[in-house]
């Protein structure tokens, strides 16, 4: 049940008890504590709920594997149990994507005021030729498995992802997880948002560093593009954690992006 997972979820809050609720959900390998510079810098005026994301921090990973609309119904529970909605949401790179599924999908719109996102995944990157060839030699290698009855073919496949080879063709984000939580990962990071994100009608503030390895300025612009209203701020020389790595001109631009919409 979901209710009984989410009072397992890791959960700070801070802030005065009246103050606009604010929700902040970190990234994919990240947790609640990289987020803190932002929940301590908000907290004066808003009652800031900052989220250890399942299988992230001090939340253990979920019942079985998740994919965003699952992190997204998480996320909404939370909100509801916890404060009074709607919300702004402040998500980076992974967070920002269950941010954007959750400001575009119905059933969770109207939980969301506004939107800050600081290189949010989401939108499908474009692939080097690395990347196919990963592909294409993955597809091979669970060719032979196919043609097995079930229960040997489900055997055999759990056997190629342990061997070394399989292990070297993933992500380094794909390596660094076991079980649940490596077919969490598939799950969710194949859940792009292209054509959903123009459903979205709260303000949208966007940041990214130009030194991002992870999202490229095409994807934020597909955002800035397709959301009506949205506006990106460029973190000159920045990385994939800009809100940190230029953190005064975040503050500044959140700050002022909250008092004004």
């Amino acid at each position: 049940m979901l209710t009984d997972y989410a009072a397992r979820v890791h959960l700070e809050t801070t802030g005065p008890e009246d103050g606009e609720p604010v929700w902040l959900l970190h990234g994919w390998g990240s947790h609640a504590a990289n987020m803190r510079p932002i929940a301590e810098a908000l907290a004066a005026t808003y009652r800031v709920f900052n989220v250890d994301l399942p299988g992230h921090g001090r939340t253990p990973p979920p019942p079985d594997a998740w994919g965003v609309p699952e992190h997204a119904a998480l996320v909404a529970h939370l909100i509801r149990t916890h404060s009074a909605p709607p919300v702004t949401l402040v998500g980076h790179s992974n967070g920002g994507r269950i941010s954007l599924f959750m400001a575009s999908t119905p059933v969770h719109e109207p939980l969301v005021r506004r939107l800050v996102l600081i290189s949010p995944s989401g939108v499908t990157p474009q692939r080097g030729a690395d990347y196919y060839v990963r592909s294409t030699t993955a597809r091979l290698l669970k060719a032979p498995f196919a043609f097995l009855p079930r229960p040997l073919r489900e055997a055999g496949l759990d056997w190629l992802r342990h061997t070394l080879v399989w292990r070297m063709l993933g992500s380094s984000d794909y390596q660094r997880v076991q079980g649940v939580m490596r077919e969490t990962f598939i799950k969710t990071v194949r859940h792009h948002l292209d054509d959903q994100v123009a459903r979205i009608q709260v303000p949208t503030l966007l940041f990214w560093g130009t030194a991002d390895a992870a999202i490229s300025r095409r994807q934020m612009l597909h955002l800035e593009d397709a959301i009506p209203d949205a506006g990106l701020v460029t973190l000159e020389g920045a990385g994939h954690y800009g809100y940190l790595d230029a953190f005064h001109i975040f503050h500044t631009a959140t700050t002022y992006f909250l008092e004004h919409t």
